[in-house]
């Protein structure tokens, strides 16, 4: 491991990845001449090391965002995915937590109504690093680290199985539908395993949980979904654990959040093909710091569109007050209005600006009890 403790104070970190994913980016960095250096290895186990930090000097940044932006790991194996037909089943990340079956409810409903298979997952990743154990005391705690490791995996496979014994006794009862479904337990970090599979297998949907508002940003769950969001394409059901919403059938009102870009039509689509079987009002908001006559006229555009397209769902349309923020004012309305879900479109940004300026949908996750669904569109898609 490189490392140097003068460079400290002037060190940043650009990635966190699994032992193998850091050492493939510090080659790509060094390759074009950027100074890498790589923390929190496992000294004794570093193949099987979790959270590795990848850290650069800080003059170097720019353009080390610039190259890891265009890095594709597993590039062969997506290719090849690419080849085959697009999966059909629901990805729901899980992690044991109070509220995990509440999400499992609204993925095995939503699976039924789209006629997808269940596939859950569990991400788990081990810190035992000898970073905080004396030196003198290493070597004796050689032998016990694969042991360890081995207790982390049985553990986990030990909820999953228990997991399974939850839903299996609410589909007797038939609590839940009668839904294929299987599942995976991967090492490593959370959001880079879920948004690896979703480029691999490329799931219909993922469904999520999420704390919810009042929540600070460090909470690990909505962290974890927050990072999915902005690094996945597929659509992805946000859903709080303080939320009362069973399936889609059960939604009376949804709010879509516009800012007339072209990319939304896209995403409208999206959206309907999950609500179009069922009597939802959909309401077009456009939140704004000041009164401009443009934005009536083209919400009024947006809405006809919609009405010609989708003649059998009722709409309306609004411009809201945005001058104390757009999630506070989105809040509002949706209190309001008894809004039963928020859906908005996501663009793809660069890691650099989702760094310094977090994005609408990340915003709403720890402020909203209000499920989401966010969509991932551009037209390039």
């Amino acid at each position: 491991m490189k490392d140097k403790d003068k460079h400290d104070d002037k060190l940043v970190t650009v990635a966190i990845h699994t032992y193998q994913k850091a050492q493939i980016l510090k080659s790509i960095l060094e390759s074009e001449g950027i100074e890498t250096y790589i923390h929190n290895v496992n000294l004794l186990q570093p193949m099987v090391s979790a959270g590795v930090r990848v850290r650069i000097n800080e003059v170097d940044l720019p353009r080390a965002l610039d190259i890891i932006e265009n890095i594709k790991f597993d590039t062969t194996e997506e290719e090849k995915t690419k080849k085959h037909k697009r999966k059909s089943e629901i990805l729901v990340p899980v992690d044991f937590s109070e509220f995990t079956l509440k999400t499992c409810e609204f993925a095995f409903w939503l699976a039924k109504e789209i006629n997808c298979d269940i596939k859950l997952m569990n991400v788990y990743f081990s810190s035992f690093y000898p970073t905080s154990i004396p030196f003198g005391d290493t070597f004796t705690v050689q032998s016990s680290v694969e042991g360890m490791y081995k207790d982390i995996h049985e553990k986990v496979e030990r909820d999953m199985k228990k997991l399974i014994s939850q839903l299996n006794e609410k589909v007797a009862e038939n609590i839940l539908p009668n839904i294929n479904y299987s599942y995976t337990l991967r090492e490593g970090l959370p959001e880079e395993e879920v948004v690896s599979y979703s480029k691999k297998i490329r799931p219909y949907a993922i469904v999520m949980g999420t704390r919810g508002s009042n929540k600070k940003e460090q909470d690990l769950i909505g962290s974890v979904t927050a990072e999915v969001i902005e690094g996945c394409k597929t659509p992805i059901f946000a859903i709080p654990e303080n939320s009362d919403l069973r399936d889609i059938s059960s939604m009376k009102n949804i709010v879509f959040l516009t800012n007339f870009q072209e990319r939304e039509f896209v995403a409208i689509a999206t959206l309907m093909e999950f609500i179009k079987n069922y009597p939802i009002k959909v309401s077009f908001v456009h939140v704004a710091k000041k009164e401009d006559r443009w934005n009536e006229i083209k919400l009024t555009g947006l809405n006809n569109y919609f009405r010609e397209h989708y003649p059998n769902i009722q709409t309306d349309y609004t411009v809201i007050d945005g001058n104390e923020g757009i999630p506070e004012a989105l809040e509002k309305f949706v209190n309001e209005n008894t809004i039963d879900m928020i859906s908005l479109s996501s663009s793809p940004r660069n890691i650099f600006a989702r760094m310094f300026n977090p994005g609408i949908a990340r915003r709403m996750l720890f402020h909203t009890n209000t499920p989401m669904l966010v969509i991932k569109s551009s037209l390039n898609n």
